[in-house]
């Protein structure tokens, strides 16, 4: 059987790169299936990378703290049984040389064979932080900090010249060396004299510069290319609400009892929004190019606030295949390991449509922005009681109802506004003909 390529997996959608953390494996060792081959972070998951097959590792092509490209080759293993002596890492090719004198032993073994088979692990496995920031610090970082009694403080003040503004093995020497003969307050005023001049900002002690974590960085990037990418339109609709909130409080208490679960109204949400994705299934998009992809799955995104501020969109998969009962476990499983950074990386990929519900924070609408690579996205607003007028068999009368407004932004250059305006609406239509005698 021939070397496998064990390649960087992906671990969610826009995330482009991943550094490595730690090999837990050596050129030598043998790994069995699924265990452990590296520790690997991006800016939004934490994750273990298994081996997808039994095996020798023959080769490592990458350091501890190396950033790397999704889908580079990070590992050569040699499938169980193969006869095969593992080749050098780079950090001992690169020692040692690439060409071997004339003086070779005759029982040296031979150049392993080019890998032919490429593999991409089976599941990547999040694991938490270690770090009680935002910012991210290797481990090699993490143990120099410790040794040189270098404070969390003090690493958030260092400006890092690595990918994304990382702190890098080099800058923290660096501060290391100059710690002793500078005082601090001097390192940190040319640090930020060093940003002013990049930013042309002008400091006093009114103002204050804080550095984006890379989450944010990423969030930012994300957001600009689908604003440069799609032409937003947003539409809205205004929804009679008052079935829904006079059910859930009917039963929101034998929901809890009988299936452990608080429901929301974010499962009844997207229970609407599937059946109209099914009526308009045009929604349900992406593009390549020229080329309209439609997806015959349907996996609704939710984004969720985490404690930093910053936001997550885990996703749940095939929802179309799911009942309220389903759609609320789903909703509330990863609404809770998002905000425990618990996530594993297939979770927040694979997207097909968004919803954000803004008015978890009193927002009554919201202007969204699309979630690449998909063709719209959908906001909630809060529900306020408000007059309106109902039509009733005796004429029109006013009455306290609980309204909401639904927005939508969506592609403007796949779906027009009739598209875009009637699923719209048709989702506000399926909302209000909630039947508020049905069970669960």
């Amino acid at each position: 059987m021939a070397l496998v390529e064990l390649i960087m997996p992906k671990m969610g959608e826009s995330i482009m790169e991943a550094t490595i953390l730690k090999w837990v494996k050596n050129v030598g060792d043998k790994v069995e299936v699924d265990e452990t081959i590296l520790e690997s972070a991006t800016d939004k998951v934490d994750s273990e990378v298994p081996s997808p097959i039994s095996g020798v590792i023959q080769e490592i092509r990458f350091q501890e703290n190396d950033t790397v490209e999704i889908g580079k080759v990070i590992a050569i293993i040699a499938p169980e049984g193969e006869d095969a002596a593992p080749a050098p890492s780079i950090e001992k090719s690169t020692a040692n040389g690439s060409h071997s004198g004339n003086g070779q032993n005759k029982n040296e073994t031979p150049v392993a064979p080019k890998p032919e088979l490429v593999l991409e692990a089976a599941d990547v496995i999040p694991t938490e932080r270690t770090s009680s920031t935002q910012r991210f610090y290797s481990p090699l970082v993490r143990n120099i900090a410790k040794e040189e009694n270098i404070s969390i403080t003090e690493l958030e003040q260092l400006e890092g010249s690595g990918l994304h503004g990382r702190v890098t093995k080099k800058d923290i020497l660096a501060y290391v060396e100059n710690r002793g003969t500078a005082p601090q307050t001097q390192t940190v005023g040319s640090q930020q004299s060093t940003v002013n001049s990049q930013q042309s900002i002008t400091t006093s002690e009114n103002t204050e510069i804080i550095e984006m974590d890379r989450m944010r960085r990423l969030i930012a990037d994300h957001m600009v290319m689908s604003k440069h990418t799609s032409p937003h339109v947003t539409s809205f609709v205004e929804v009679d609400m008052t079935n829904i909130v006079q059910w859930r409080e009917r039963v929101k208490g034998e929901f809890e009892k009988k299936f452990n679960e608080k429901i929301t109204f974010t499962p009844i949400f997207i229970e609407a929004i599937v059946k109209a994705i099914l009526d308009f299934p045009m929604i349900n998009i992406s593009v390549d190019g020229t080329k309209i992809i439609r997806k015959k799955y349907i996996n609704i995104g939710m984004a969720t606030a985490l404690p930093s501020g910053n936001l997550i969109v885990p996703v749940i998969k095939n929802a179309d295949q799911l009942n309220l009962i389903g759609l609320t476990k789903s909703v509330n499983d990863l609404a809770g390991r998002a905000r425990a950074n618990k996530l594993k990386p297939e979770e927040i990929q694979d997207g097909t449509f968004t919803l954000t519900n803004v008015g978890t924070f009193g927002n009554v609408m919201g202007t969204p922005i699309i979630n690449q690579p998909q063709a719209a996205i959908m906001a909630a607003g809060a529900i306020r009681k408000k007059p309106a007028v109902v039509e009733t068999e005796y004429g029109d009368l006013i009455a306290v109802r609980h309204m909401m407004f639904l927005s939508m932004s969506y592609d403007h250059r796949v779906v027009d506004g009739f598209l875009g305006g009637s699923f719209l609406r048709r989702v506000g239509d399926y909302l209000e003909g909630f039947d508020p005698k049905r069970a669960f």
